[in-house]
């Protein structure tokens, strides 16, 4: 299966998605509004709402009440994930994502991060509507760890001596635990067996591990408008990320200095070095391998699962999550 047939599969279910997410996005205030169709409408793939679809079609068959509360757990974790970006954009002072204004650059912190308020409260709203306890109890947890992994990751922005060990636990608490909620809540609402809803929380981890990894190579090989965001964020920010790691413990004594130099002041005033230091020493390589790695494991996860055009399109979303370029 192409990378562009992956949506096909969940075409109609998408597209009302799409239309829920509008319903909801309703408010008696209309900055609300104004920022939260700014940000919704604002390009982005989708993929977590995608991925709880994908995952109750390739549970099992689904009556309208399920497929009902299938498209409200994908904006549920749609609107969690949208909120978690205004906040996240606040914090870096980011001015650019997928390739417009951040909301913070074009109505300021406040608004972005009240409306990132409104977006969370909403989500679980919504998340009383479709009435199941286990999907509460699996959000709770995951918004309180993602929390954790934002938390995490600020105090390792600056130290050059953060580990390998431990950028992982952050991504994996910041980024793929999200898409591991999605895979799991779309299994509980379609019923699945134990066995199923494992398979699908254990791929949803892996696929957003290897999701991470492949965008924070992507700081030191694409361009602005691939990316959607400026060139270098994550060493302005001072963020130690695989790359990073991986060149300073094998990049000449040089490049240590100056990626070192970098994560602890956040300058940018090196950076074609810094990006000619990261490819030389096979740092883009090695973090390929590791989200390479991911993809595999995600893809044995979903081994038990019944052959259908939703467990091909699994199938296919981690490796174009490998593969993607943007």
């Amino acid at each position: 299966m192409q990378p562009t047939q992956i949506h096909d599969v969940v075409a109609t279910e998408f597209g009302q998605v799409n239309d829920y997410i509008i319903s909801q996005l309703s408010s008696d205030i209309p900055l609300i509004e104004q920022i939260g169709y700014y940000i919704i409408s604002n390009g982005g793939k989708r993929l977590r709402p995608l991925l709880v679809l994908l995952a109750a079609r390739a549970s099992a068959e689904l009556d309208e009440k399920k497929l009902d509360q299938a498209i409200q757990m994908a904006t549920i974790i749609e609107f969690i994930h949208t909120s978690t970006l205004l906040h996240d954009d606040v914090v870096d002072e980011s001015d650019m994502r997928r390739g417009k204004k951040t909301a913070n650059e074009e109505w300021g912190n406040a608004p972005s991060v009240l409306v990132g308020d409104f977006l969370y409260s909403r989500a679980f709203q919504i998340m009383v509507d479709v009435g199941s306890m286990q999907c509460m109890s699996i959000l709770a947890k995951t918004t309180n760890i993602i929390a954790e992994g934002e938390v995490q990751q600020l105090i390792n922005c600056g130290d050059p001596d953060t580990t390998e060990e431990s950028y992982l636990k952050v991504i994996q608490y910041k980024t793929a635990k999200l898409f591991e909620g999605a895979a799991l809540c779309g299994a509980v609402v379609a019923n699945a067996s134990p066995l199923h809803q494992k398979a699908l929380q254990d791929y949803g981890m892996y696929v957003g591990t290897a999701f991470q990894l492949i965008d924070d190579v992507m700081d030191y090989t694409s361009t602005a408008e691939e990316m959607g965001k400026s060139v270098g964020d994550d060493l302005a920010e001072g963020k130690p990320t695989l790359p990073l790691i991986y060149t300073m413990k094998h990049g000449t004594e040089g490049a240590v200095k100056r990626v070192r130099t970098a994560i602890e002041t956040g300058g940018l005033e090196q950076l074609d070095t810094i990006i000619d230091d990261v490819q030389r020493c096979g740092a883009i390589q090695y973090t390929e391998q590791k989200a390479q790695q991911q993809a595999d494991l995600a893809i044995a996860a979903i081994e038990p699962l019944p052959d259908s055009d939703y467990k091909a399109a699994l199938i296919a979303l981690a490796h174009a999550s490998v593969k993607r370029r943007n």
